[in-house]
């Protein structure tokens, strides 16, 4: 089994030790991101709804590193530390994904790295 390292500037650098995604053959594990701002690397600024979206452009912009896109992703996990922003996301991700969507889970945490949010991950699989 070969392994291959994503990694793209576009998103925020790992702030652990792992990296920010991992191809075997044609499916991309995406780790977690929270919304950091890549240049920066703080959290955005401007509430839930600012956060929810830097998190969807962080892995739009892995995705792409990968050779993929949003579309290409077949399971996401979100993490909320607030589930009384459900809702909002489901609006939000409305706007970067179209049927037919992801299998989803969304789960309510006490907390998150850096103070953030909301966090997400998830599973890439591309053509050939």
């Amino acid at each position: 089994m070969t392994k291959i390292i994503i990694s793209t500037p576009s998103a925020p650098a790992a702030i652990g030790t792992y990296s920010q995604a991992v191809r075997v053959q044609n499916t991309v594990y995406l780790s977690g991101q929270i919304p950091l701002d890549p240049i920066t690397m703080t959290l955005v600024e401007g509430g839930i709804e600012a956060e929810i979206r830097q998190v969807f452009n962080n892995l739009k912009e892995v995705s792409r590193a990968a050779g993929g896109e949003l579309s290409d992703i077949v399971k996401l996990n979100v993490f909320l530390t607030d589930l009384s922003h459900f809702q909002r996301l489901n609006d939000i991700m409305g706007e970067y994904f179209s049927p037919p969507y992801p299998a989803r889970a969304a789960i309510g945490v006490q907390s998150l790295p850096r103070g953030a949010g909301v966090e997400m991950d998830g599973i890439l699989v591309l053509e050939g």
